[in-house]
């Protein structure tokens, strides 16, 4: 069960077990077991890091999955396309065929060739 933070106006923060369904959930005070409420800490790392430095840890948090293109990246990868990569190629048709009992053959291509 993860641990969270919470904290009572009379005693301050304290840390509690909580399963994460009930992550939202406030948990009572050790002390006086008023009902208290759950609160993120931030590490003062970040509330002191330098505001460029901050944006550029924000966009890779938002790029993570898939990256942002800039208008300059964007031009080059439009040129290479025009620029005929080849990406739009159309393949042949594959030359491996299937015998009756789902082996695998490749007539003239490989005759030396052991299918698996």
């Amino acid at each position: 069960m993860p641990v969270y933070d919470y904290k009572c106006e009379q005693h301050g923060r304290f840390y509690g077990l909580a399963t994460m369904d009930d992550s939202d959930k406030p948990a009572h005070c050790p002390e006086c077991g008023k009902v208290s409420a759950r609160i993120i800490v931030i590490s003062p790392d970040i509330l002191a890091m330098d505001k460029d430095k901050k944006q550029a840890h924000e966009l890779n948090e938002k790029n993570q999955h898939e990256p942002t293109l800039s208008s300059k990246a964007r031009r080059a990868e439009d040129e290479e396309h025009k620029a005929g990569c080849g990406c739009e190629k159309k393949l042949g048709k594959a030359k491996m065929m299937y015998t009756a009992r789902g082996e695998k053959i490749f007539p003239s291509m490989r005759p030396w060739m052991i299918s698996h």
